[in-house]
């Protein structure tokens, strides 16, 4: 089983789209049962809280509900317990470190290192209010994922 968790901010823009997008990618590859996908911030500010609305009607127009999704906060625990832990920004895989105590299996990666754009950051809808762009880059970066997988 794959385990993959994506981390953003607050867990409710960026790193809930690239959990639902990639639980969508792997439900249609028929191989859902083969992973474990979730997400989580590395702040406090939005714990409880759901995913975004301009971000969940991004997720709506492509056929995709995020429903029960509560934002929570990465915990050192989690690097352990998933293969790879996804961020969305260099900011975010600074963060990840810190709470995770380091990066000693090589587990922590960005998104669009999968979409095959090394360093590349995903676009961050918060100050820009582009979802369009976001989701762009959750969908390639979450495709690249899946391939690199082996899927």
């Amino acid at each position: 089983m794959k385990k993959v968790l994506f981390v953003c901010h607050g867990n409710i823009c960026r790193s809930p789209m690239a959990e639902y997008v990639m639980k969508d990618l792997v439900k249609k590859a028929g191989v859902e049962n083969q992973f474990l996908i979730a997400s989580a911030a590395t702040s406090t500010e939005e714990i409880g809280n759901p995913v975004y609305p301009p971000a969940r009607r991004k997720l709506a127009e492509h056929g995709i509900s995020c429903q029960g999704h509560a934002a929570r906060q990465l915990q050192a625990q989690d690097y352990q317990k998933y293969d790879l832990l996804i961020g969305m920004d260099n900011a975010n895989i600074r963060n990840m470190r810190r709470i995770c105590g380091g990066d000693p299996d090589d587990k922590i990666h960005l998104l669009m290192d999968y979409a095959g754009q090394p360093g590349k950051e995903v676009a961050d809808p918060w100050y820009t209010g582009d979802f369009e762009t976001t989701w762009q880059d959750v969908l390639s970066g979450c495709r690249g994922l899946l391939k690199a997988l082996g899927f």
